[in-house]
């Protein structure tokens, strides 16, 4: 597998948006595209060809779970590791989220200095 250097980010908060892709900018060295839904996710995965999908869970219309499902049936992020992030950190949310395919579950409110090293870690551990 390839360095991860590329991140689709789908986040419906703005709040939180800023803060991880201003960390995983510039302490993670990532270039990040950022989507505010699920559809604009699907809209521009082809032309962004990412190496990781970082997707929220809570989002209106189209949370997380079904944007993955969407995205799977994209040929560019059929294969692409992903990584949720949510407020919901209960065992069974997990092992659910695991279950779609995750190869980790990031709990909200995360830490800013951590997210790239946690990005990092789990991109390694789910791909090596």
């Amino acid at each position: 597998m390839s360095d991860l250097k590329r991140i689709l980010y789908v986040d419906d908060e703005p709040s939180v948006s800023q803060v991880a892709i201003l960390v995983l900018q510039k302490i993670g060295g990532f270039e990040v595209l950022a989507c505010t839904s699920g559809q604009e996710a699907l809209d521009q995965a082809e032309a962004f060809q990412p190496d990781l999908l970082l997707l929220d869970v809570m989002m209106p219309e189209m949370d997380g779970p079904a944007t993955l499902k969407k995205l799977r049936a994209l040929p560019v992020a059929a294969d692409v590791p992903v990584i949720f992030m949510t407020g919901q950190t209960r065992s069974e949310e997990v092992v659910a989220l695991k279950a779609l395919g995750a190869i980790d579950v990031i709990a909200k409110p995360f830490d800013p200095t951590r997210l790239p090293d946690q990005v990092r870690s789990a991109w390694q551990e789910g791909t090596g």
